[in-house]
């Protein structure tokens, strides 16, 4: 996962594999076809598995029916899809699959973001259906266009609408959510946004300082030098911090049914 990295040409082991050369516009600072002939970078694609797991992990869990019945929703479907997406991307380099993992990172925001508007409102179907409306269109628009400040203005509004909701819920909801849990739930939403912004973080250095990674790769040889492959920790990471604020708004969405239970589940500003 990931976008508008730079494209290093020149890779001398650019040419050497099943799905040479690249077409995607993006490509990131691991060695293409280092270790294998069957995937561009092996650490990038090994890492969405990380994606998968906790999608699984969810499905599986407590209150599952068995292998051939999961337990779903939006969240998990989305985590799931882009450990896919963006293994796949990661595998081939082609422009096509650059387009799923992109489009699959904007599900998964776009899953959470609605998880966090569509809790405690009396208007929760109007805003599915808008949703439900709005992410395939934006698609359309954004494989006929193909412009990345598109997809990353889309993500980052998604972020800001997101963050902005949490501080709603949280700090001036009417009713206010049981004082502890309330607090619970900001610890934990504090550490998992530190999550995403360490693996935010090793993305840029990434990004950033290439030449200085691959040398110090080279001189520590494999598989230690397989540790600074830092697009493979922002995979892992965000993983977990997706996973983690899933759990947080499943958790905030079940106390809200329980209050609906009782006669005060809705915002009474709402």
């Amino acid at each position: 996962m990931g976008h508008h990295n730079r494209h290093f040409a020149g890779d001398p082991h650019a040419l050497e594999g099943v799905w040479s050369p690249p077409t995607s516009a993006a490509n990131f600072c691991e060695e293409d076809y280092a270790v294998s002939r069957y995937f561009a970078e092996i650490i990038s694609t090994l890492t969405n598995l990380a994606y998968v797991y906790y999608a699984l992990q969810y499905m599986y869990g407590p209150g599952s029916n068995g292998l051939v019945s999961p337990k779903y929703d939006f969240m998990s479907i989305s985590l799931l899809v882009l450990g896919i997406g963006s293994f796949a991307f990661h595998a081939t380099l082609r422009q096509s699959m650059q387009f799923a993992d992109e489009l699959a990172m904007l599900g998964l925001v776009w899953s959470l973001l609605q998880g966090v508007l569509t809790v405690g409102t009396k208007r929760d179907k109007l805003l599915n259906w808008s949703m439900a409306v709005g992410f395939p269109l934006f698609s359309a628009f954004y494989i006929s266009n193909g412009k990345i400040i598109y997809h990353a203005s889309a993500f980052g509004l998604a972020l800001v609408l997101i963050t902005i909701r949490g501080h709603y819920l949280f700090l001036w909801r009417d009713p206010p959510f049981p004082e502890v849990k309330r607090v619970a739930w900001k610890k934990r939403g504090r550490r998992t946004l530190w999550l995403l912004l360490v693996g935010y973080a090793l993305w840029n250095i990434d990004l950033e300082f290439c030449a200085e990674l691959r040398s110090l790769r080279a001189k520590m040889g494999l598989p230690w030098a397989w540790v600074l492959e830092l697009h493979g920790w922002w995979h892992v990471l965000t993983a977990v911090s997706a996973s983690r604020f899933m759990d947080i708004v499943r958790e905030v969405q079940e106390e809200l049914r329980e209050s609906d239970g009782k006669g005060g589940g809705y915002d009474k500003s709402e």
